[in-house]
């Protein structure tokens, strides 16, 4: 009875193999359904799985780089120039600031009397000497007024030749006793009327000459006409009588090219680094390979309490034609005891 029962539990071979191979089934579909799950959730690109470091996936991402620079699919993606100036580097430089280019002196040349412009030549750009004639004023009246001033004269010096006469005849007769002491007094009197009326003429004719003179004007200095401020015809004036037609109260604006500063409105929490007669290297922006040196020539003594700035001024040594006016450059204002390159 025992053994009948143990040949009852025991398995048979046969579907032992079977029992296994049903196993490794549920296994496989298991592998299965796991790689189709991870298949659905690993990220894709269009709608297309690619796989990390393959050669889709790169070729996915030069595309997308093509696309964003522009470029066509399937090309090589160059490096692009970038447009820009580095700055020159400057060996102890402690700041570097920007400002303007500006002559040192612009003189507007002003009449010194109401007149009028016979003659201009001047013109915009011409390089003019110190003493070279720019403009003459018309000067009929001032000549009118020498020659009349010279006639004045004349009269006195006739009078005073008179007067010195009768002052000598009366020396005479009141030597003979034939005259009176009285008479004496009155011609010497008449005499020194005479002299001062001659001064007096003299100082006429010497301020109608120098009215005409200034009819004449020339440059103050050798440099450029910088602007042309009235016209051959036109009334000038040395003060403005106020409104937008009056007469014009200049007639040349001119400048030395060779006289060159760069003006900066500097913050003030760079004051500290800045001090008279400083060395400084000047590059123009327009040039950025051009450099000049210069020195701080003037500091400000008063700030823009606005701005919370202070103006300097550093002066150009050499400056040439690359140098323009009311153009920016930058400054590197060098250590004391630095030499800048």
């Amino acid at each position: 009875m025992n053994a009948d029962k143990l040949r009852s539990l025991q398995i048979e071979p046969e579907a032992k193999g079977r029992s296994q191979g049903v196993l490794w089934v549920i296994f496989i579909a298991v592998g299965l359904i796991t790689a189709a799950v991870g298949y659905r959730a690993w990220p894709r690109a269009e709608g297309e799985r690619r796989l990390p470091g393959s050669p889709a996936a790169k070729s996915d991402k030069s595309s997308s780089l093509a696309a964003v620079a522009g470029m066509p699919l399937g090309s090589n993606p160059a490096p692009r120039a970038v447009a820009s100036v580095v700055p020159a580097q400057v060996n102890g430089s402690v700041l570097t600031v920007s400002g303007y280019i500006v002559n040192r002196e612009r003189i507007e040349i002003s009449p010194r009397f109401l007149g009028q412009v016979k003659w201009i030549g001047a013109r915009k750009g011409d390089y003019v000497t110190n003493g070279q004639v720019l403009v003459l004023l018309d000067d009929s009246e001032y000549k009118a007024r020498a020659k009349e001033a010279e006639g004045r004269l004349a009269n006195t010096r006739t009078a005073i030749e008179k007067a010195e006469i009768d002052f000598s005849r009366a020396n005479k007769l009141i030597a003979e006793k034939v005259e009176t002491q009285q008479a004496v007094d009155d011609a010497r009197i008449r005499l020194d009327s005479a002299r001062a009326s001659m001064r007096e003429a003299e100082a006429t004719l010497e301020l109608a000459n120098t009215y005409l003179g200034w009819t004449v004007i020339r440059a103050p200095l050798n440099g450029v006409v910088l602007e042309k401020l009235a016209d051959a015809g036109e009334l000038v004036t040395p003060q403005s009588f106020g409104g937008t037609r009056g007469p014009s109260t200049a007639l040349v604006a001119i400048a030395d090219p060779k006289d060159l500063q760069v003006e900066i409105d500097l913050n003030e929490a760079d004051l500290a680094k800045v001090f008279r007669n400083q060395q400084c290297k000047v590059s123009p922006e327009a040039y950025p390979d051009k450099s000049y040196d210069g020195y701080v020539v003037e500091i400000a003594p008063e700030a823009n309490r606005q701005k919370g700035t202070l103006q300097v001024k550093v002066q150009i040594r050499n400056p040439d034609e690359f140098l323009t006016p009311e153009l920016s450059a930058k400054v590197d204002f060098i250590a004391k005891g630095s030499a800048g390159r």
